[in-house]
């Protein structure tokens, strides 16, 4: 069962337990791959090869591996049953990997229809400030155990920079704090440092503002970052940890 296949799915959720009322602990996007480790009852349990992550899907129709090409560079990308903006199938979020094998009018043809190119970059790209365009997500929807445009958590908005970037970031926040080893104080927190609290994460847009998925105000947010830390405390008892750099 161990055979690696890929999602072709534009979002597929994965649950704690064997069953749809059970918690959402992360999702899978279009092009990632994963190994189903058994099936019981319609079920799949799987392990995400983008982050090791395990947990429960339902048995659908899935493809062997397949070797992306191109990958989503805005925050989603429409997906068309012909090229030229023709009749829109579904949405791709920022992130998602595709394999484009014949271009027509700057749409690229994936397994399900056609994609622009003007939304893509080659699997190979990445950008040398890794939240360079962190700023497409401001204002998301915040969704526990969500990694897309409809809905993202805290440690999800690091992690798919990270991913997009071609660099490996565990999936929770705490296995970030223990993955990223660089402590920061506070008087050197810089641009791109990265906050923990327990089972909350933010990252530094400046010395003096951050951005996160933060539930409270359930959705993506930008912030002073010493008056964050402050609210944080107040509202939920919790300290800042660690500000870790990368």
């Amino acid at each position: 069962m161990n055979k690696l296949f890929t999602n072709t799915y534009p979002i597929i959720n994965l649950y704690k337990k064997r069953s749809l009322n059970s918690e959402v602990v992360t999702q899978m996007i279009y092009g990632d791959s994963f190994k189903i480790i058994n099936k019981k009852n319609r079920w799949f349990r799987i392990k995400i090869l983008e982050d090791n992550y395990k947990g429960f899907i339902k048995e659908k129709k899935f493809f062997k591996f397949i070797k992306p090409s191109h990958k989503v560079f805005n925050l989603f990308s429409e997906i068309y049953k012909f090229p030229g903006k023709r009749q829109k199938v579904s949405k791709l979020s920022f992130g998602s990997k595709v394999k484009i094998t014949q271009i027509k009018d700057r749409f690229g043809k994936i397994h399900n229809g056609w994609i622009s190119l003007n939304d893509l970059k080659p699997i190979k790209y990445k950008e040398r400030d890794i939240f360079k365009r962190i700023n497409i997500f401001a204002n998301t929807k915040y969704k526990w155990g969500g990694k897309t445009f409809r809905g993202i958590d805290c440690s999800a908005l690091v992690q798919v920079f990270f991913n997009f970037n071609n660099r490996f970031l565990p999936r929770d926040t705490g296995d970030q704090i223990k993955y990223l080893k660089k402590n920061i104080s506070i008087k050197k927190i810089k641009k791109n440092d990265i906050l923990f609290w327990k089972g909350h994460v933010a990252i530094a847009k400046s010395k003096k503002n951050l951005i996160h998925a933060y539930g409270p105000r359930k959705k993506v947010i930008f912030g002073d970052t010493i008056k964050t830390i402050n609210l944080i405390k107040k509202t939920a008892k919790l300290k800042l940890l660690k500000i870790k750099r990368i």
